[in-house]
């Protein structure tokens, strides 16, 4: 990959904004970050030009506005992106609009899957997201038969990532169970490999053949209710070493259930079942125990909240602050994309906080642009930070937007006033993936993509 140096007019750089910075890249790679535009190579003989809708092609190119590492989305669900603006037409609780999720499911292949997913990532690229965790259990054909490769829906989700520009985590998910017990059924047959044992075999196959630098092969527990007590340890022991993702206490229905059914809440089972643990991160963590509480920060698991589906759902606020205070690190994603909008997740935690204890104040600006910005918990650690070394991730935010003007261009400008349509420039392990010009031509795509999910 050939060397390229961009100048920031501002950038999010050591825990502060600083202005005039040189950044230089190598092989994907920050060699060189100058604030004060100083380089470490003859830098006054390059070609400075400013960076709007075209992509640099050559020389130095100047990126006006504020730029931000690369956001990690730590939970998606591609194929929910076919629900937006459908799911909202009724009232109803999140078990309703489970049933119309379950019918897209049910209607997709690996072409339709590769297509919708390729949208819904160049959608991600566009929103400043550089890596997404992408919490996978859509696997087999709709009768549960697995397809001739039994890992066709995810290389398709894998190839999607490839050619929207962005990484991907693939969190292979552990589906065995309609629900404590009952066994799966319509579009949750495509969900089940039949036992742990089985989905580690199928799983296995997938790392098999390694990985390329933009992917890691990670696993999930889809939740309590979908995998029985006894085959956690499995799914436990395949992903050794590996990232490890679980929905937990999504809903106060699903803690009555599992205390009916075990006799201790979610966050007691895969406690007791050594599922925990820093690699392990838990999704949502809305309705917990002070207990609960206690368990997630000292095995230093991590939650990962979705406050736009949250809400959207109705699921309820999560102690977010609570959770941080005991030792779990905060993570976001956009789960069931009722919008892609890592801004938006990152203030909704601020402000849902706020809601829920009528008070201000519980999360800087600095601390969330850090959630925002943590790659780890994908298996990504050398990224999300604009330093030597890190893979060299850039999202630039136009300042001069009716929604930036005047807010000052820092990290609360970031945070409390940008938005995904803010974006206009964006930078993946060191090639240009995003420009604004480009936000047409996803929007058709989106719209061909999804309208072939919905009208066959």
């Amino acid at each position: 990959m050939s060397g390229s140096s961009y100048l920031l007019e501002r950038a999010w750089v050591d825990g502060a904004v600083r202005d005039d910075v040189l950044v230089e890249i190598q092989d994907g790679r920050f060699t060189s970050v100058t604030p004060g535009g100083q380089s470490s190579t003859s830098s006054a003989e390059a070609s400075l030009v400013d960076v709007q809708a075209p992509r640099p092609t050559g020389g130095t190119a100047r990126l006006p506005g504020l730029t931000i590492p690369g956001l990690a989305n730590c939970h998606s669900h591609a194929f929910h992106r076919a629900l937006r603006g459908r799911t909202q037409r009724e009232r109803g609780t999140f078990w309703t609009w489970r049933e119309q999720m379950y019918a897209v499911a049910g209607r997709l292949d690996p072409d339709t899957y590769f297509a919708l997913a390729r949208a819904t990532y160049l959608e991600m690229a566009a929103a400043g997201i550089t890596t997404v965790g992408e919490f996978h259990y859509l696997h087999h054909q709709p009768d549960g038969t697995p397809y001739d490769d039994p890992n066709a829906m995810g290389h398709a989700l894998v190839a999607a990532a490839a050619e929207a520009g962005i990484r991907i985590a693939l969190l292979d998910t552990c589906y065995l169970s309609g629900g404590f017990g009952r066994p799966v059924e319509t579009a949750q047959l495509r969900y089940s490999d039949g036992s742990a044992a089985a989905w580690a075999s199928r799983t296995a196959q997938l790392r098999g053949s390694g990985a390329p630098d933009h992917v890691v092969h990670g696993s999930a527990i889809h939740s309590v209710r979908a995998v029985p007590r006894d085959e956690i340890p499995t799914v436990v022991a395949a992903a050794e070493g590996r990232p490890l993702h679980v929905h937990l206490s999504e809903q106060v229905a699903e803690n009555d259930a599992c205390v009916a059914t075990y006799g201790v809440t979610p966050t007691q089972l895969l406690h007791d079942a050594g599922a925990l643990g820093p690699l392990t991160t838990a999704v949502h963590a809305t309705h917990l125990t002070g207990a609960d509480i206690f368990h997630l920060g000292s095995t230093r698991t991590r939650a990962c909240f979705c406050p736009t589906t949250e809400r959207d759902l109705g699921d309820g606020i999560g102690p977010s602050r609570a959770l941080h205070h005991a030792g779990s690190p905060l993570t976001l994603g956009s789960d069931s994309h009722a919008v892609i909008d890592l801004f938006e997740e990152m203030r909704a935690t601020e402000l849902d906080e706020r809601l829920a204890t009528q008070q201000r104040g519980h999360w800087t600006a600095a601390e969330l642009l850090g959630a925002a910005t943590a790659h780890d918990s994908l298996g990504f650690d050398d990224a999300g930070a604009i330093a030597v070394g890190r893979r060299a991730d850039l999202v630039t935010i136009d300042t001069s937007t009716p929604s930036t003007a005047g807010t000052g261009a820092d990290e609360n400008t970031a945070v409390f006033a940008a938005t995904a349509a803010d974006v206009v420039h964006v930078v993946v392990d060191g090639r240009a993936v995003f420009a604004a010009d480009d936000r047409e031509q996803i929007g058709l795509e989106l719209a061909a993509a999804i309208g072939k999910v919905h009208d066959g």
